[in-house]
């Protein structure tokens, strides 16, 4: 019934494969910058015409990474840091900072001791952080439960 229908799809579709079924981490940055571009042409509207196509070009990167242990595992480990932490290492690794580099926290062991999750930050500390780094304050909470 849909025959016609069905291989116009098809037809459409193949020039796609490598980005569909990716097997290779050279796919597999393939699909992310194709993405990206998708993701641009489409001006982010919720009708977009090329909606379509992100969705499946999106699972199928969802679907390499759950199939890529090293990945899967640098993500777990990743989102075991809490944000504090992670914030401040971006925030040291962007300005090329060192422990002794934010006065904010206190000295070079309080740093210390704040990234290795002994200390909590402290509200005087988060603000400074905010307004010298710019950042929302919610960058530098970490909720323990």
């Amino acid at each position: 019934m849909y025959q016609s229908e069905i291989k116009s799809f098809e037809a459409a579709i193949s020039p796609f494969a490598s980005l569909i079924n990716i097997s290779n981490e050279q796919d597999y940055e393939k699909a992310q910058e194709f993405i990206g571009e998708l993701i641009d042409a489409s001006e982010d509207e919720e009708a977009a015409p090329l909606n379509p196509l992100i969705d499946i070009i999106a699972s199928a990167i969802e679907k390499y990474e759950e199939r890529d242990a090293d990945l899967m595992a640098f993500i777990n480990k990743a989102e075991d840091i809490p944000a504090h932490i992670a914030t401040l290492n971006v925030l040291m690794d962007q300005y090329n900072l060192t422990r002794d580099d934010l006065p904010e926290i206190g000295d070079k062991t309080m740093v210390s001791r704040v990234l290795n999750n002994v200390r909590p930050l402290t509200k005087p500390a988060i603000e400074e952080l905010c307004i010298r780094f710019n950042i929302r304050p919610d960058f530098l909470f970490s909720i323990r439960y």
